[in-house]
């Protein structure tokens, strides 16, 4: 066995620091890339209206649920526990809570206030980023989790 020189620890030393160094380089640009975690592209812009903004959502007094089951997804738009009936539009995002590669837009279709869309979903955590429109105008915005179960997924 050889003797361990200065010039060996050294080596060493500087190997193991790269490979620690590398890694965390590839692990913070796969984070990037992978989730942005971009909610508003102009923040100042966002914050002028969002009290007003949040008061009028609140006004309409919406709660949303979503199920999924066999592989359609159900939003459901209620106010006071039965059907809200000034929903006038909605549309949704629904992707991956730790990623963007695989989200999408459902095709949904209503029914008094439950708007259906066929979607294969994997079991997992899922992020629902819900837009509606009430028949005033008044915007509504909501982030739903939903947990996809093996069992439930189609």
């Amino acid at each position: 066995m050889r003797e361990i020189t200065g010039r060996h620890v050294l080596i060493f030393t500087v190997m193991a620091f790269g490979i620690i160094i590398g890694v965390n380089l590839l692990l913070a640009v796969q984070a990037v890339r992978t989730f942005p975690g971009l909610e508003v592209k102009n923040t100042y812009v966002a914050s002028q209206t969002f009290d007003a903004d949040r008061a009028a959502q609140l006004a309409l007094d919406w709660e949303v649920s979503a199920d999924y089951s066999d592989g359609l997804l159900a939003v459901s738009v209620t106010k006071a526990g039965q059907p809200a009936p000034d929903v006038a539009d909605l549309t949704a995002l629904v992707g991956w809570a730790t990623s963007t590669h695989d989200d999408v837009v459902p095709d949904f279709s209503r029914n008094n206030a439950t708007f259906t869309a066929p979607l294969d979903l994997v079991p997992g955590n899922w992020n629902i980023r819900l837009q509606a429109t009430a028949s005033d105008g008044t915007e509504f915005k909501q982030r739903v989790i939903l947990h996809v179960k093996a069992s439930s997924a189609g």
